[in-house]
């Protein structure tokens, strides 16, 4: 790949904002100030994030990844992740007397709670999302006390089967990590079909995740190429792909620089770089320097600041301030 890049590769545009958004920032240092408070191991229900890397370093420190709640031994520390759990895992915790620190991303939560509201208020639910994905299976189960199932729209034909009645009292809510462009499309699709159909309070995507695909945007446009760092089980680094190739560039969606390949770069003179919300910092840089080696300049395009901090999650600070006092 160097030997290409030196023939070709003059500019490398990394996007502003990258990588971590606050609520993934909060959920891994959730997860690394249990193992200090607490010490190892700590489990962690699903994993804290859709990032390979970031899983198998807080691995080397003594987080255990878990599917099943069941698998926590009685009186553990259990990390729930950022994308959310079904009430009933949280039940499950609560039974084994564990120590529970709930890292559900707060833009998630809503979304949580607006299930609640919605459905205590009467209304029929539709969910825009991902089937079987985590953040929507969480959302969606909160619907068991109800007695309700909650369709999930993935496209139009989706809404096409759907057997409400016109002026049936509905809504719709979304998941945080979606495409704006494609929800967009769904959306009205929804209202076309269900004029009376209410809405969210406020935009259900997180503005990271939006944030993120409008920055990788103006990237694909000056690039040919566009690399986004992040892991393939991850929503919101997929989007960033296919916005990038929506827009014209080709993109390649990597885990890190040695998943590159020296044909996407022939003839390449200009590279974008960005990452997913849930891809850390320095796999950024290691691509970076890898990328570099030719000589080619680095620059930053930044399309808008972001100042976002979530605190920590309350349980974890409540632990901290009650071990300062043994």
């Amino acid at each position: 790949m160097a030997e290409q890049q030196k023939n070709t590769l003059q500019k490398i545009i990394l996007a502003k904002p990258r990588g971590f958004c606050a609520g993934v920032d909060r959920a891994v240092r959730a997860v690394e100030e249990c193992l200090r408070v607490f010490g190892a191991p700590v489990y962690v229900k699903h994993e804290i994030v859709h990032n390979k890397t970031v899983v198998a370093e807080l691995a080397t420190q003594g987080a255990v990844t878990i599917e099943d709640i069941r698998e926590v031994p009685d009186g553990a520390v259990v990390v729930f992740s950022a994308h959310g759990s079904p009430p009933e895992h949280y039940r499950v915790a609560r039974e084994k007397r564990c120590t529970m620190i709930d890292a559900t991303c707060p833009f998630v939560t809503k979304v949580h709670l607006e299930m609640h509201r919605f459905l205590k208020a009467g209304y029929q639910v539709v969910y825009i999302g991902h089937k079987g994905h985590i953040e929507g299976v969480g959302v969606c189960r909160e619907a068991a006390e109800y007695s309700v199932e909650i369709p999930v729209i993935e496209n139009v034909h989706n809404i096409d089967v759907l057997t409400f009645e016109r002026d049936a009292k509905l809504a719709y809510l979304t998941q945080t990590t979606l495409s704006v462009e494609e929800t967009k499309v769904l959306i009205e699709a929804l209202q076309k079909k269900y004029p009376n159909i209410v809405a969210p309070p406020s935009q259900d995507i997180c503005c990271s995740t939006t944030n993120r695909q409008q920055a990788v945007q103006a990237l694909a446009r000056q690039c040919g190429v566009v690399l986004v760092v992040g892991s393939k089980n991850s929503s919101n680094s997929n989007r960033l792909a296919e916005v990038a190739r929506q827009t014209g560039a080709q993109a390649y969606l990597i885990d890190g620089a040695n998943e590159v390949l020296p044909e996407w770069l022939e003839g390449v003179v200009r590279v974008g770089v960005t990452a997913g919300a849930s891809a850390p910092e320095h796999l950024v840089q290691e691509l970076l320097l890898v990328l570099s080696q030719s000589g080619a300049i680095i620059e930053e395009l930044e399309l808008v600041r972001e100042d976002l901090h979530f605190a920590e999650p309350v349980e974890l600070t409540k632990a901290k301030k009650e071990r300062r006092m043994e």
